[in-house]
């Protein structure tokens, strides 16, 4: 990934003359500079913008330079809006009005009409807002002052959001075969997705990877096998199983590279020339960042990726995963999320383990290997991104994971417990009602705000299930949103 930046434009104007002119830039450069050591990329001032010539090459700039993954505007003066319209209406990259001022307090002794003429933001910045609502352009309002933990938190987190629309726009997705048999939800369409979110997906031949698994070497396997000791714990007597494994892996990570691929999907249907389906080689290719998706679905496999890159140190704590099964005691009501074998161990509470069992489904010829662990404790999201026929809609609940409440000593595969919101049962009837896949991302690290982000960001429908969520509510909400974006 390219090191990511944000440019920082402040608008003014010539009217209170080049000393004004001068306060203005070396404010804002001391504010992109302290800025860029509390928040997750650098904030990097480029210029006081004064003129429509101005502004519109630094909107085009940005749109074409590789680092800037968004752009944040802020008003230190007044700065007439018709100077923005042609600059705001070719930015294609994400953007954020920072509503904040250089001063936190009125200096009581100090204030007088030269201090009103060079401290405007706060009018400053309610005409810059109404050009952009003017113009109907996505855009994210933070206010706030510029020094405070939690205005630098909310900014910090848009920015990784952004970044999610970046690595979004450079998605190449590889489809190792085609999808499950008669599934609804995996299918979609690949070019609106293309041309709406900017991923690339592609089908490549099993039995291309079949020949690329051929050609991988004794010390190459060796090395990946290495690597899996010093993660995990060898908790099975087969070890030709795992190397097996470790074949699959380095000849899939060869292939995602080689294509500039980021996410890839698999279905246990289509493994023509393979001995088992990849589950160790999966789960550790997504704890280095890659997407995946079973069953052949590409859409959650990209999600995965994309998330996976908003959080933590560009490489967080979210995965794929699937609703397996509930826990439908009266007052104990749980889901219990996990896969056939393919779940991230970055979720992992312990130190997970190597085991090797029985696959009955599939074209499994021998024991697949594949992690074995519970999933930690903690606030999560899980996310669906579905093709509704017309339009993308993205639905996330909120949910809170568990310590499983039961060991389950012949589960031989890794588990995800949590109580969903605003409980099980209607958590499902509402998830159902909006149409949410069986496959999600589960993530610890990336909030529904970000999402909700990301999705306005790239223009598409988001649907948030919360605490207060009731049918009839969403039921209400659904309708009108279909109704509204049908106008669009």
């Amino acid at each position: 990934m390219n090191q990511r930046e944000f440019w920082f434009v402040v608008g003014s104007q010539f009217l209170y003359g080049p000393e004004v002119l001068e306060t203005v830039a070396k404010r804002a450069e001391e504010m992109a500079c302290e800025l860029s050591k509390k928040l997750p990329y650098p904030l990097v001032y480029k210029v006081t913008a004064k003129t429509n010539r101005e502004i519109t090459d630094v909107m085009r700039a940005a749109n074409f330079d590789e680092k800037c993954a968004g752009v944040i505007t802020w008003c230190h003066t007044f700065s007439p809006s018709k100077m923005w319209i042609n600059g705001f209406a070719e930015l294609q990259k994400p953007y954020c009005h920072f509503v904040t001022q250089y001063n936190r307090e009125i200096p009581n002794e100090e204030i007088d009409m030269d201090f009103m003429n060079l401290n405007q933001a706060a009018h400053g910045d309610r005409e810059h807002g109404f050009i952009v609502a003017r113009l109907r352009k996505p855009q994210k309002v933070i206010a706030g002052y510029w020094q405070d933990e939690d205005v630098q938190k909310r900014l910090g987190s848009w920015m990784k959001a952004a970044v999610g629309v970046a690595v979004s726009k450079e998605m190449k997705v590889m489809r190792f075969g085609d999808n499950m048999r008669e599934v609804a939800v995996t299918e979609g369409d690949k070019v609106e997705v293309q041309a709406k979110l900017g991923w690339q997906v592609n089908t490549w031949a099993v039995g291309d990877l079949v020949k690329v698994m051929s050609e991988v070497t004794e010390e190459e396997i060796d090395a990946q096998m290495a690597v899996y000791r010093e993660f995990y714990d060898m908790a099975t007597d087969k070890v030709d199983l795992v190397r097996y494994q470790a074949r699959e892996e380095v000849a899939m990570r060869k292939m995602l590279d080689a294509e500039g691929c980021k996410a890839f999907s698999n279905t246990f249907q289509d493994l023509y020339g393979m001995e088992q389906l990849p589950g160790l080689a999966s789960q550790h290719l997504m704890a280095q960042g890659y997407g995946y998706g079973g069953e052949g679905d590409w859409k959650v496999a990209a999600m995965t990726a994309i998330m996976k890159a908003m959080g933590e140190n560009g490489n967080g704590c979210s995965l794929f995963m699937e609703d397996y099964t509930y826990h439908l005691v009266k007052g104990q009501e749980y889901s219990l999320g996990a896969h056939m074998l393919e779940v991230c161990p970055c979720c992992a509470a312990g130190r997970p383990r190597i085991e090797t069992h029985h696959l009955g489904i599939g074209m499994n010829e021998k024991d697949p290997a594949r992690l074995v662990f519970e999933g930690k404790e903690g606030d999560a999201i899980v996310v669906s991104l579905i093709d509704m026929g017309g339009r993308l809609r993205l639905i996330c609940q909120d949910i809170h994971c568990v310590k499983p409440i039961m060991p389950m000593p012949n589960l031989p595969v890794a588990r995800v417990m949590w109580q969903a919101e605003p409980s099980l049962t209607t958590g499902v009837e509402c998830w159902i009602t909006a149409g949410g896949a069986h496959h999600t991302v589960l993530s610890y690290d990336v909030t529904a705000e970000q999402m909700k982000d990301w999705a306005n960001m790239l223009g598409i429908e988001f649907v948030h299930i919360t605490k207060d969520t009731t049918v009839d509510g969403l039921e209400h909400d659904l309708f009108l949103a279909d109704l509204a974006w049908k106008l669009k």
